[in-house]
């Protein structure tokens, strides 16, 4: 669980945008000695965490939608905070929050730092004294700072304008040359193809959320060879994908179609935009972890008050950022997060000193913590927390100066309950469906590879056909294995299909070296043989 894995290849472009984003406000409202209203700019500076992994067009709407999101969650909450001050309502009124935020970023697939940032800016703001004519004014520091971070965010367009989808896709032609340079066997060669198959679909998610272009038709051919190396690993050169892969991580420019493949192969993919499904279809799937984020934040902020911890929300907020995809997940990010906390509680002790020597030093202290909770958090959950516990303590000196002692004290306090109370929420709310989704995943995978073994033993195909149904089955495996992953990790479930999965997941591998056979991407022995094996 506390094992350090590799920094993520653009750690430093969250960690350099919230630098970018918060440093200006912060910088601002020292020199007019506001700095109390802090908490209101840093709502807005921190939408630049959002979106780094998508096309720039694709970004500006999602960070436009943040921003909003954001000012909407921070508007209930001044609004609450503004009308009440009996604790039990603000915590109540906390944890619908939380919920709502936590089924949006999933439902929509968000991405990293999904509900958290926002959970913590909302449950914070509830409990600063507040008056209804001050609502409108702080709402406009928020929303301006949202503005500047935004074009934060946009800035590296005019260096780089298709640097996402270049990352994507060499990311997804190196997993698959991992995978196409195993030699079949083991769990190794399983996870790797796993691995391989979710960045190809990542790959495919990224470039049709881009505007169609030239370079755009470039990236999706190389992505074609990243599939056929997963339909085909004993047909494909790892060396070559590899070579591909470090040429799309320069500044030069991206390989000429001509040098791989033919237009045909991309028919169909556009269409895929159209008939991509509403993330609400989701929201069913979401009522178990929608639940387990009410209930589990309510319950926190109420034990938390009952002991007498001055700062409920914090507790709060540590409940919502355990609630993973199943319990086992939920349960490693309860020990990273209490493992964090714990060392980040020592860290403030050490930085408190320096802190207190002027406004300048802690407005500096700060912006150092939020660099490094994003530069060290995609290694492990807790080594960011080590940076992100001290700089929530911090916060809350903007306005004044802490009793230091008491501040470590509710800290400490704050995160066992939240942690201890969210996880039994989790282990109480349990998710019978998840064996249901199982099911059906498995059902709607068998029914296309049907509908690609047919296309395959008719003659003459539409143009187009094969290569949507080879996309189809792609996207079909790797829904298959995160759904039977989300299952496997939920406690109190009955027994599951594995061998099931397992048997389907070989069928549709072996469907798609048929279907890559038969579009002629490889040579290889006769495709009517290779349709024949997939219909017995």
């Amino acid at each position: 669980m506390l094992r350090l894995g590799r920094p993520s290849d653009i750690w430093f472009k969250p960690a350099l945008s919230v630098l970018a984003a918060v440093a200006p406000p912060n910088l601002i409202l020292l020199a007019l000695g506001r700095l109390d209203l802090a908490m209101y700019t840093m709502a807005g500076s921190l939408c630049a965490l959002y979106a780094h992994n998508r096309p720039y067009p694709a970004r500006a709407k999602v960070l436009a939608w943040v921003v909003l999101g954001m000012t909407g969650g921070l508007a209930v909450a001044l609004l609450t905070a503004s009308l009440t001050t009996d604790a039990v309502a603000l915590v109540t009124v906390g944890a619908l929050l939380a919920a709502a935020q936590k089924v949006l970023c999933d439902a929509t697939r968000l991405g990293p730092p999904g509900n958290v940032v926002l959970t913590f800016i909302s449950s914070a703001a509830l409990f600063v004294p507040q008056t209804p004519g001050q609502v409108a004014g702080r709402l406009g520091l928020a929303l301006a700072a949202g503005a500047w971070a935004w074009l934060i965010g946009m800035a590296p367009a005019l260096v780089r304008p298709h640097g996402p989808e270049r990352r994507a896709t060499a990311h997804a032609l190196t997993a698959a040359a991992a995978y196409a340079a195993t030699d079949g066997v083991g769990d190794h060669h399983v996870r790797t193809r796993a691995a391989a198959a979710a960045a190809v679909h990542t790959a495919w998610q990224t470039l049709l959320s881009a505007r169609p272009t030239q370079t755009r038709r470039a990236l999706e051919r190389l992505v074609v060879r990243a599939e056929i190396a997963l339909a085909a690993p004993a047909d494909t050169d790892p060396t070559r994908l590899r070579g591909w892969a470090r040429r799309l991580r320069g500044t030069g420019p991206v390989l000429h179609p001509g040098d791989l493949v033919d237009d045909d192969e991309l028919l169909g993919a556009d269409a895929e935009v159209a008939a991509a499904p509403s993330p609400w279809l989701r929201l069913g799937a979401l009522a178990p972890i929608a639940t387990r984020t009410a209930l589990g934040c309510a319950f926190a902020g109420y034990v938390s008050l009952a002991l007498g911890v001055g700062r409920p929300y914090w507790a709060l907020v540590t409940a919502a950022s355990l609630y993973q995809a199943n319990v086992t997940l939920t349960w490693r990010r309860a020990v990273q997060r209490v493992v964090g906390n714990l060392v980040g509680v020592l860290a403030f002790a050490a930085l408190v000193p320096l802190t207190r020597l002027t406004q300048a030093a802690l407005v500096l202290v700060c912006l150092a913590l939020n660099f490094g909770a994003e530069a060290l958090i995609s290694r492990n959950y807790w080594l960011g927390s080590v940076c992100v516990t001290p700089m929530a303590l911090l916060v809350t000196e903007f306005a004044r100066a802490q009793d230091s002692g008491r501040l470590i004290t509710d800290r400490l306090a704050d995160t066992f309950v939240g942690a201890v109370v969210g996880f039994v929420a989790a282990v109480v709310v349990t998710d019978r469906r998840a064996g249901d989704r199982l099911g059906h995943a498995l059902t709607a995978v068998e029914r296309k590879r049907e509908q690609t073994a047919r296309l395959l033993a008719e003659p003459c195909p539409a143009p187009g056909t094969l290569e949507s149904a080879r996309r189809g089955l792609a996207a079909a495996l790797v829904d298959l294995r995160a759904t039977a992953d989300a299952a496997s990790g939920e406690w109190w479930q009955r027994a599951l299909p594995e061998e099931r999965v397992v048997a389907a997941e070989q069928c549709l591998h072996r469907t798609l070296a048929a279907t890559v056979r038969r579009q002629g991407l490889l040579l290889d022995r006769d495709a009517t043989t290779e349709a024949e094996d997939v219909r017995r």
